[in-house]
């Protein structure tokens, strides 16, 4: 059945109680990359409980369970097939540094529904605040084939904006794993698109394909270890649109763009540009932002 936009945007936030502790965090940064060479003190403060700290896309698995894309697909007027759904972009706002242990409170609500004629967006928008205030908030965009044309808003253009202009001010490599999504989804994300090589072909893809959530995560990990000296807790806000898959064991190519001295102690933003090196440099992020203070 279609998607009932109407239905979808007027349901009440869906509320959940999600905790996290430091085993969860280590997983997860095991599962975007980290821990590589495992003697690297620089890779330890990603796995070592004596020094961990929490990579800021870590709010996107917190808690476990199903991630945004999947959430929005059980919103009240939405009723499709997953072989369908793409993820379309991510954002978090980091209203404080993330701790390494948590309890905390998530609602969730579809906030837009954009009809592309041929396909349908939604954006979920989830809250997460625990005993000392708001946390976090992040924005799932969830792109559905085949699911427009009820005449609704068409919203912003989904076509992703060109790299910024001139040479890159770093370039940063991360080899992944070809068991990269099978160690990933232990964060969460049971998608079979990301498993299952029958299912990725249904959905149309040669062989499984590596969640976008956990480039996003890579991507990161690597701005932060470039520019901001490993320290996550200067990340205020992070955004994505996905422009392309990533299959494991391929290489990512970060570029950034950024003002000299992103590592001292002022503020601004780095636009990243993320590419598959094996395919000649078929993008695979764009419209990347990473604000830090």
């Amino acid at each position: 059945m279609p998607i009932d936009a109407a239905g979808a945007l007027g349901a009440a936030p869906r509320v959940r109680e999600i905790a996290w502790d430091h085993k969860d965090v280590q997983l997860y940064h095991l599962g975007v990359g980290a821990g590589r060479p495992a003697t690297d003190p620089r890779e330890l403060r990603y796995i070592l409980e004596s020094r961990l700290h929490v990579l800021p896309s870590f709010a996107t698995v917190a808690g476990g369970g199903a991630p945004g894309v999947i959430r929005a697909l059980s919103v009240p007027g939405v009723d499709v097939d997953l072989a369908h759904v793409l993820h379309g972009g991510q954002r978090l706002l980091l209203h404080r540094a993330l701790p390494v242990r948590g309890r905390a409170t998530a609602a969730s609500r579809v906030v837009a529904a954009y009809d592309k004629g041929t396909a349908a967006v939604l954006v979920l928008r989830t809250d997460v605040t625990d005993a000392d205030g708001l946390l976090w908030t992040d924005e799932a965009e969830v792109y559905v084939r085949g699911e427009g044309g009820w005449g609704g808003e068409r919203g912003p253009s989904g076509r992703p904006s060109p790299a910024p202009a001139g040479p890159p001010d770093h370039v940063a490599e991360r080899a992944l794993r070809e068991d990269q999504a099978l160690l990933y989804r232990l964060s969460g994300d049971g998608n079979p698109l990301h498993a299952d090589p029958e299912f990725a072909a249904r959905a149309g893809f040669e062989r499984p394909v590596l969640h976008g959530l956990c480039t996003y995560g890579a991507t990161l990990k690597a701005v932060v270890d470039t520019l901001l000296d490993g320290d996550v807790s200067r990340v205020r806000a992070y955004r994505t649109r996905f422009a392309g898959v990533v299959y494991p064991g391929e290489t990512l190519r970060v570029r950034m763009w950024g003002p000299a001295g992103a590592g001292g102690a002022g503020a601004g933003e780095v636009r990243v540009a993320v590419s598959a090196v094996e395919r000649d440099d078929a993008p695979v992020l764009a419209d990347t932002v990473v604000r830090y203070g």
